[in-house]
């Protein structure tokens, strides 16, 4: 693989270290082949936001790594670091940084980033203050590491996921001009929010303007950050065609490259362990289903789960509860145990529930469709559509639904087994979004040999239908086309393939399986590295263009 000089390599995330969605996804994965290529060049830069009674189990501090800088580098007062390694595959150097001496300085930092680059913050709510407190303390970060060891280099990148980090991109344009900008968005804000908002989107596409619908939507901070950041980085990316076509039309800016995700299946267990894996999750999902349903599972049970972002429509969530009871008027070889696994507003393990697992006896509970309680039953989505379709008080049907609203982190007290330790013992997975730029759900699965449903509104759906080619025997993945207006068609086909796997027999299962795998060994990271190669040597160029204009 071609590589481009650097000297250092910078990325910030607020999901460094800090699992809360994709995007951690991208960036623990592909740590191991960036360390293959720059060696402790990289240096991921994350938020502390752990303390001593809740510490990060992805990060291992240490005393030795950039020892020098710590001892004599130059931070603004107030700004604490912590170094060490994310215990990932790789090892990368992580630097969290507690951020909250950044609030004192907002509002003057707030009008330099208007005065330069016309970010909006006047409308900010949420989440904004804390995204740009954590940006501009990374960003001195960077600078601070930068003038130590790299001072005047012209071979150095800093990368930046989200908007949630454009300050401070926008902070190393303004103080570092030297230093190349990376800027990804992995999901358009205002994209989203038109989505999550009911809007159509796809079919609407070229009569939206960002600016106006940020101010329909009371997005106007947000969006503008991340304008302003997607047009002052020296390269822009985003990860799929259908969100490059949002970023042409809503950011007013073409992506310079797509960087498609990608896995590393080292995560998936050895092939020696792979069926003894399998057989452990699949006896404890259905032990917990059993206690949980009020009702025991038989063995050969068809399990089949959506999991991902807590978010209802966007994610296909509706669809999938529809389709399971769809699937309860089917004829089925099999019955069908589905698993909704999103996390919500978890308020504790169901202790009757705790308490029972691992035991014989099966004792009916008041509630038997959820592995834990939430705050808002009655406004969670969720379980709101799971009351209404009955599974609450009757979970007995060929069809049963458990709810596990929770991070699946190995300690949520009930499974106590991580997301991949589950997702390995399952037969199926549907993930039927309608707003998805990439989708490492179903790309996961294939990785452990599930095959998988997803709909063509994803970047990942997109990429098995331009690259692989879809269908359960060619890949393991079935692409079903969805639109603006087609809803109940993607019921029916949704639930017209689960049924076709529920009826199919041991050998060709198999198959589907292995399909599901070879797929998952295309999309390594080893094969897609090349797009970020493309994307440095680009932020490279540019930036030395923009020193050598302003030089002049």
């Amino acid at each position: 693989m071609n590589s481009v000089k650097i000297d250092l390599l910078f990325e910030t995330s607020w999901e460094v270290c800090n699992k809360v969605g994709g995007i951690y996804t991208v960036l623990s994965t592909k740590a191991k082949t960036l360390q293959s290529i720059y060696k402790d060049k990289v240096i991921f830069i994350g938020p502390d936001v752990w303390s001593g009674d809740n510490e990060s189990p992805y990060f291992k501090e240490s005393k030795s790594i950039l020892k020098d800088w710590r001892k004599n580098g130059i931070l603004p007062e107030g700004l604490k670091i912590r170094v060490g390694r994310w215990d990932i595959p790789g090892k990368p150097i992580v630097v969290l940084v507690d951020f909250s001496s950044m609030y004192a300085v907002k509002d003057r930092f707030y009008g330099e980033m208007w005065n330069l680059f016309h970010v909006d913050s006047l409308h900010a709510y949420g989440d904004y203050d804390e995204a740009c407190a954590f940006s501009h303390a990374a960003a001195l970060v960077i600078q601070s590491i930068y003038d130590f060891y790299t001072p005047g280099s012209n071979n150095v990148v800093a990368h930046f996921d989200e908007w949630t980090t454009g300050m401070g991109l926008l902070y190393i344009k303004a103080n570092r001009p030297a230093i190349a900008t990376v800027f990804t968005t992995h999901a358009t804000s205002i994209g989203r929010s038109i989505c999550g908002n009911g809007k159509p989107l796809y079919d609407y596409l070229p009569g939206y303007n960002g600016d106006q619908m940020a101010r329909e939507l009371n997005m106007e901070s947000k969006h503008s950050l991340e304008k302003a950041a997607a047009h002052a980085a020296d390269a822009f990316t985003t990860v799929s065609e259908v969100t490059a076509r949002e970023c042409v039309q809503l950011l007013e800016r073409k992506p310079d490259v797509i960087t498609i995700n990608g896995f590393e299946l080292n995560f998936v267990p050895a092939k020696s362990r792979f069926n003894t894996a399998r057989k452990n999750a699949r006896k404890q999902l259905l032990d917990v289903a059993s206690h949980i349903a009020g009702k025991r599972f038989e063995d050969d049970t068809f399990i089949v789960a959506t999991s991902g972002r807590c978010e209802y429509r966007n994610k296909g969530i509706d669809l999938f509860l529809d389709v399971t009871e769809k699937l309860g008027h089917s004829k089925l070889s099999r019955n069908i145990l589905a698993f909704v696994m999103v996390p919500a507003w978890t308020k504790a393990p169901r202790e009757e529930i705790r308490m029972q697992v691992g035991n014989e006896n099966i004792i009916a509970t008041y509630n038997r469709c959820s592995s834990h309680t939430v705050n808002n039953p009655f406004e969670d989505p969720i379980a709101c559509r799971m009351r209404q379709l009955g599974y609450e008080s009757d979970n007995s049907g060929n069809v049963s639904v458990i709810y596990v609203p929770c991070y699946l982190d190995g300690k949520d007290g009930i499974f106590n087994s991580t997301y991949y330790d589950l997702l390995i013992g399952m037969d199926a997975t549907v993930f039927p979004s309608y707003y998805e730029p990439w989708g490492y759900t179903p790309l996961e699965s294939v990785a452990f040999g599930v095959p998988t449903v997803t709909t063509s509104l994803s970047g990942f759906g997109q990429w098995i239908r331009s690259s692989v080619g879809e269908g359960f025997e060619k890949s393991g993945v079935e692409v079903v086309n969805r639109t603006d207006g087609n809803y109940h068609n993607v019921v029916d086909e949704i639930t017209s393939a689960i049924v076709r796997l529920n009826c199919s027999d041991k050998a060709t299962l198999v198959k589907y399986s292995e399909a599901a795998k070879a797929t998952a060994e295309k999309a390594q990271w080893l094969h897609f590295m090349e797009f970020y190669i493309e994307t440095f040597e680009t932020a490279l160029n540019n930036a030395a263009k923009r020193q050598k204009h302003f030089s002049h």
